[in-house]
């Protein structure tokens, strides 16, 4: 079931979440600070934050911490980089899975409109620097749609990566609505799909937020969508409004609904499905390797 809200009103008690504290939290700070790194877990206000860097995991975001694209739902800063790039960031990511001893890293970044690659060549040479760092670490990308150019996902998916993530965000209907102008549903679908062709061997994955307005058989289209481009793993969360500048929340979604949305998804087969009032795209993604 769904809650309808007073938007003036407490959340309800399911959404409440620990501060983030603790000695592997502070550690994974500093790492991260010192090393001039970016998390999503930080930028987007993630609210899983207390306990993935409780237990010294993080989303690292790559390309900057300023995106040119201006999703009604995301907290991340909108603007241009005017090109810029650092380099030398691919190996800094590196040399903070190693000293960190990370095993899994789910590496993300901000859209670059900016550059014509679209910041494909940041997350290959990311990937390639962990693997020759660290190897055996498993490397989840978690990325844009590159404006649809199949030529620049390739260069991303020549390194390698473990997972190869794309997220819908929403239901079709509400597309326009939640996302920049510059995505589409229809692009997102062929970048899965492209994704799993170029690799068949390796995982998709995509993710919606719920509680947008959406209706349950558009929620059970997203999922055939998905799993007619092969998406092999599918995450559920409650989308939460970062500030009143966003796009308002219509409906508190129970625990209970999530898990019979979520049973709903398993019998379209699914390798992995995540579905809780928290879960993000990359919440516990490593569990996709159990």
């Amino acid at each position: 079931m769904a809650v309808e809200i007073d938007l003036t009103a407490r959340k309800p008690d399911w959404l409440r979440v620990s501060l983030p504290v603790g000695d592997n939290y502070e550690r994974v700070k500093r790492e991260v600070r010192g090393l001039n790194l970016h998390t999503v877990c930080q930028e987007a206000a993630c609210p899983n934050l207390a306990e993935c860097w409780g237990v010294g995991t993080a989303t690292i975001m790559i390309l900057g911490d300023v995106c040119t694209r201006g999703c009604r739902f995301c907290n991340v800063k909108t603007g241009t980089q005017h090109g810029i790039v650092d380099w030398l960031e691919p190996q800094r990511v590196a040399r903070a899975v190693e000293e960190l001893g990370w095993k899994y890293l789910v590496l993300t970044a901000v859209d670059r409109d900016d550059l014509a690659d679209g910041g494909a060549l940041v997350f290959a040479n990311t990937v390639r620097a962990i693997h020759e760092r660290v190897p055996g670490a498993r490397v989840e990308i978690l990325s844009g749609d590159f404006r649809g150019d199949l030529r620049a996902l390739d260069i991303v998916m020549d390194a390698e990566p473990d997972v190869f993530a794309h997220n819908l965000e929403t239901v079709r209907r509400l597309t326009p609505v939640v996302r920049d102008r510059r995505a589409g549903y229809d692009q997102t679908l062929r970048v899965l799909e492209h994704a799993k062709r170029r690799a068949p061997e390796r995982y998709t994955k995509t993710s919606i937020m719920l509680g947008l307005g959406e209706r349950d058989e558009e929620i059970e289209r997203v999922m055939d969508d998905a799993r007619s481009v092969g998406v092999d793993i599918f995450t559920m969360g409650q989308y939460l409004r970062p500030t009143k500048k966003h796009l308002p929340v219509v409906a508190y979604l129970t625990p209970e609904r999530f898990r019979e949305l979520g049973a709903l998804a398993r019998t379209k087969g699914f390798h992995q499905v995540v579905s809780s009032p928290l879960s993000r795209s990359s919440y516990h993604a490593e569990q996709a390797f159990s």
